[in-house]
């Protein structure tokens, strides 16, 4: 195991050499390439005046740019700090201020966004990607690279320093920065990628947003592991197809949206994805039915994981090469241990079945939130218990179901139900590609169900087959009380489906 996420490269590169590492639309590089160009971009920052324990901002999409910048700036002992693309200026601003960010690195289009971060901010330089003309006070990437020494010899990092503060989503109030060690990354990373197998003989396909927890695991676990890492900008079905056929790729991994408009695809079965060993999927419990289509369609196992921002990526997941239940989210990886709680209750461990909010403790568990000593000590206990905020039950072989997060409980007439629950069931209809439950006002049970549906390609079913097809699977309670079908649903930039988003679509 790596001592520091910025050894990764070095490591890689005196093991698998000029193979390939990433490919990108517009660059292929190999894994000595990759390990050169973030040497050279650790000596520009350097030459910058950046040190061991700055903050530097990345803020960009997907791009061999992203991940060069990432190794470079963490070669230097710099703290990295990778933001959503979906953050507007304002909230840019904020997070810079918040994490004390010296540096920010961003895509041309970002950097133009938020030119006068300066003005607002502790931020000293702003370094830009691209050819195209930038403004005066803005650096650009490709000029800093071309200047630079692609020798670079490494400080001493303490594995136990802080590397990565990670901002979450902030669905309430501001965004909280998760710190997060060297060691909790690379054990990340290495129990994931043990537990899934991957070796230099595989071949990647992903769109995940590489500053997404899940999107870096699957970056850093392809580096560390030989792996060749097919890096697509945003998420295009025809576009990942065409990428596990032409490379001949072992995983395709993303969230469940990603796989269902795969499936929904109409050319989906006329692409050759032989070369498929196994796919993983997470950021949202996937519904049973549509796994077990993955799998007959793809002809290769579909593993569930979860994880969070204040983990740096997973948490449980199934071993590839072990026996996979369908609708659980798998086991604690290795090193890390994963108990059911009492939701009112936190020192109480709940029997098997019981359902209570999932708790986390381990190597992988963040340092705390920057800055936030209140909201570090309400998530993690006194005895490194991390608080998830997900509701789930485990079996006796310690396998964790996920039943929802506890604050998209919809209350009904006194009972609770959990949006999760009724997507499963309504996934399972023939007729359904996506779907999203959210709750809906009533004056006499307070909230009620309401299912949005982007329904198959070339069927449209009606509201009364969805509610009956929920009657035969569902409590009466748990049916949904109304159903509109939408062409798609409001998403993150990790395609993850944002329930607090969709009544944006009631149709009024």
């Amino acid at each position: 195991m790596a001592p520091s996420i910025g050894h990764i490269p070095a490591e890689a590169a005196a093991q698998f050499g000029d193979k390939t590492a990433l490919i990108c639309p517009d660059k292929t590089l190999t894994f000595n390439e990759l390990n050169r160009l973030s040497n050279c971009f650790a000596n520009a920052l350097a030459s910058l005046g950046v040190t061991s324990g700055d903050r530097v901002t990345l803020y960009s999409g997907n791009c061999w740019e992203w991940v060069v910048s990432y190794y470079g700036a963490l070669k230097t002992g710099a703290v990295i700090n990778p933001i959503n693309v979906m953050l507007t200026p304002s909230e840019v601003e904020f997070v810079a201020n918040d994490c004390g960010a010296t540096v920010v690195i961003a895509s041309r289009e970002k950097a133009l966004s938020i030119a006068g971060v300066k003005a607002h901010s502790s931020v000293k330089q702003l370094i830009a990607f691209g050819d195209s003309a930038l403004p005066d006070d803005t650096l650009s990437f490709n000029d800093l690279l071309a200047s630079a020494s692609d020798e670079f010899t490494m400080g001493e990092i303490d594995p136990d320093s802080l590397s990565t503060i990670g901002y979450t989503s902030g669905t309430t109030g501001h965004p909280k920065g998760a710190c997060l060690s060297h060691r909790s990354i690379v054990l990340n990373v290495a129990m994931t990628a043990l537990m899934h197998q991957r070796s230099d003989r595989d071949t990647v396909v992903t769109a995940l947003p590489c500053p997404h927890v899940y999107g870096n695991v699957v970056m850093s676990g392809a580096v560390q592991s030989g792996m060749t890492l097919v890096l697509h900008p945003v998420f295009d079905e025809q576009a990942v197809l065409e990428s596990i056929q032409t490379h001949r790729a072992t995983m395709f991994e993303g969230v469940p949206t990603m796989f269902m408009f795969l499936l929904n695809h109409p050319d989906l079965d006329r692409y050759d994805l032989s070369s498929l060993r196994c796919c993983t999927v997470g950021g949202q419990t996937m519904p049973k039915p549509k796994m077990e289509e993955v799998e007959a369609r793809f002809g290769c196992p579909l593993i569930e994981l979860w994880g969070m921002t204040e983990l740096g990526g997973l948490g449980t997941t199934f071993a590839s090469n072990g026996p996979v239940k369908h609708g659980s989210i798998g086991v604690a990886l290795p090193y890390t241990e994963a108990r059911i709680a009492d939701a009112e209750d936190a020192n109480k461990t709940l029997p098997a079945g019981e359902v209570g909010e999932l708790m986390i403790r381990g190597g992988i568990v963040m340092q705390g939130y920057y800055g936030n000593d209140k909201a570090t000590q309400e998530t993690i206990e006194p005895d490194g218990w991390l608080h998830t905020g997900d509701l789930a039950s485990m079996d006796d072989d310690g396998c964790v179901f996920i039943v929802d997060r506890k604050k998209d409980m919809i209350l009904t007439a006194g009972y609770n139900v959990y949006p999760a629950e009724i997507e499963r069931v309504v996934a399972g209809h023939p007729d359904v590609a996506l779907v999203a439950v959210g709750s809906v006002p009533d004056a006499k049970k307070g909230e009620l169900a309401k299912a949005y549906i982007v329904p198959r390609v070339g069927v449209a079913p009606s509201e009364q087959a969805i509610v009956d097809y929920c009657r035969e699977h569902l409590a009466a309670y748990k049916v949904p009380r109304a159903v509109q079908f939408v062409d798609d649903l409001p998403k993150t930039s990790t395609g993850k489906v944002m329930r607090r988003e969709l009544r944006t679509l009631d149709e009024h």
